[in-house]
């Protein structure tokens, strides 16, 4: 990241980078304008708010997580420190471990969501626990971010140990444990993709335990504890798992070097990213607990009849349990979110001048923290294999953002743009949008629809058309794109 200051260096980039930053904000923008409004306005108009409290405690906890990891960076890496490393090197590795019992106790004894409906404390206003209803809480959300906030407090411990030893603070770019991992991530995330377009876990659970494929049942001869999906989930868990932790480890490496030569401009900036990321957390774990006692409140209402208008209740005996909002208080909330999302968006383009390296820290964590929502908020055993897959891709973009954003506007050719340099750039940008637009038709989460068909496990079906169309899109478009974006860098043209 380079803040061009002097007389003979313009500020110019090339096209090739150009590209790759404006496909990161508009990642940004597709999500924080489009994607997180329409969730949070369909869990709200759901006929149940169990979706909603559990979507925006997600939103709430990983945001809370990131901030802790920005302080942890700003504790570890200060000109003087006052924390050593070792302690949050013992402090990471005991909320690892933590975090991996609890997860995996909550997904293999069946208490992924609590409340259990028979468990029951203070109940007040029909809920199990104080208001909260059933399922209000889930556990494996929460076990896999303490273990990840533990395991990158490792990360960064080890990082600032070796800085102890060694004084040298470049950027080294993009090393190759860099390229490693990415190359890891991306090959681990291809592959099941295309094993998931021909075959599924439903598919591969009776061949793995025939006589137990999907429910545990003694009189059929299954007597547990495990059953085929059980088994089969677990290992491509643990696939996507390793790809994951491979693209976000790239992504935190990379960024670390991105920062090291210029920490004094850019630690505050990380800070600020940090506090907002804090207080928009902070928003979504008061909507989580307090929702219940809102919507009773606000059903209440008799001024000009907002009651009615802004909540719906499928039996009056029955508040809040019965209750959800209407769809004009989603759309109410909606315009608020996204009203707000633009500004925050408006800000990075009035800023680029005079606070470029806010905006590239900001924008480049960003993406990274919206491909750990995507996610923590869709951790239901139906969409947890997805969900990895999508947030392992959203991954890989946040690491080639960040290492393109190593001395962007150095000057890096002088070949004029041309006719031919105008089609590269229209034809790539055009190719990137219809890639990205297939990959993300494959999720099947429950607010989505696919924009182009596909049926997981149907690739081998004769009987079922159109089952693949996505997965073609994106390697047919993904290598015309490839071919294109190899053409535009390499005949360096700028702007």
């Amino acid at each position: 990241m380079q803040q061009a200051t002097q007389r003979e260096v313009p500020d110019r980039i090339s096209w090739s980078r150009a590209m790759i930053f404006g496909v990161g904000f508009f990642f940004i923008a597709a999500l924080l304008i489009g994607q997180i409004p329409s969730y949070i306005n369909l869990e709200m108009t759901s006929s149940s708010l169990t979706g909603f409290e559990q979507g925006v405690l997600a939103l709430g906890v990983i945001c809370i997580a990131a901030f802790v990891i920005v302080q942890v960076i700003v504790m570890l890496f200060d000109p003087k420190p006052l924390i050593p490393p070792i302690i949050f090197t013992g402090l990471g590795v005991i909320l690892g471990v933590l975090g991996l019992l609890l997860l995996l106790w909550a997904s293999y004894t069946g208490n992924q969501y609590f409340p259990h409906t028979n468990v029951f404390w203070n109940p007040v206003l029909g809920g199990n626990v104080l208001w909260l209803e059933p399922a209000a809480i889930d556990l494996v959300m929460i076990g896999t971010v303490i273990m990840a906030v533990g395991v990158g407090m490792v990360f960064y411990s080890m990082l600032a140990l070796r800085e102890l030893r060694n004084p040298d603070r470049s950027d080294p770019g993009t090393t190759r444990t860099i390229r490693t991992l990415l190359i890891v991530g991306s090959v681990l995330l291809v592959a099941f993709m295309f094993f998931y377009t021909f075959v599924t876990d439903q598919s591969l659970a009776p061949m793995i335990y025939p006589q137990c494929p999907y429910a545990i049942n003694a009189a059929k001869g299954c007597p547990g504890p495990f059953t085929g999906l059980a088994i089969i989930d677990t290992i491509l868990n643990v696939i996507l798992g390793a790809a994951i932790f491979c693209t976000l480890g790239a992504f935190a490496l990379r960024l670390h070097y991105l920062m090291r030569p210029v920490r004094k401009r850019t630690m505050s900036n990380l800070y600020i990213t940090g506090i907002v990321v804090a207080q928009v957390g902070a928003v979504c774990l008061l909507a989580w607990f307090v929702i219940y006692p809102l919507i009773t409140w606000i059903h209440s209402w008799t001024f000009i009849g907002l009651g009615s208008y802004l909540t719906v209740c499928g039996k009056p005996s029955a508040v809040p349990q019965s209750c959800g909002f209407s769809q004009q208080a989603g759309y109410i909330i909606d315009a608020v979110i996204t009203m707000n999302n633009f500004v925050l968006l408006i800000a990075a383009v009035a800023f680029w001048k005079t606070r470029r390296n806010l905006v590239v820290i900001a924008g480049v964590t960003t993406a990274a923290l919206l491909a750990l929502a995507t996610l923590v908020t869709h951790m239901h055993p139906d969409e947890l294999l997805i969900a990895m897959l999508v947030s392992g891709g959203s991954l890989i973009l946040a690491v080639i953002w960040t290492s393109v954003a190593r001395r962007e506007f150095a000057v890096v050719g002088e070949n004029n743009l041309g006719c031919l340099g105008q089609w590269l750039v229209i034809g790539t940008c055009l190719l990137i949008y219809l890639t990205a637009f297939a990959f993300f038709s494959i999720p099947g989460f429950r607010e989505t629809n696919p924009n182009i068909p596909f049926v997981p496990g149907a690739g081998l079906n004769a009987g079922i058309t159109n089952s693949i169309n996505a997965v073609l899109v994106i390697i047919i478009t993904g290598v015309l794109t490839a071919v294109q974006f190899y053409f535009l860098t390499r005949n360096r043209y700028k702007i």
